[in-house]
């Protein structure tokens, strides 16, 4: 269970981290590419909730 903590919260920093890294690439590579990265992290997170809540 700690391993799954550390791990996930290694991936919410690193999400974060690029998250910052590519809002300007969001308004180069246009909405579509936007909309699938918030989807991606939308899902990483919940993913990651789910491991910690069972």
């Amino acid at each position: 269970m700690k391993k799954y903590t550390v791990l996930s919260l290694f991936t919410l920093v690193t999400m974060l981290l690029s998250s910052c890294s590519l809002l300007e690439g969001v308004f180069k590579g246009g909405v579509y590419v936007g909309i699938f990265i918030v989807i991606f992290v939308i899902f990483i997170i919940g993913f990651i909730l789910y491991k910690i809540m069972s």
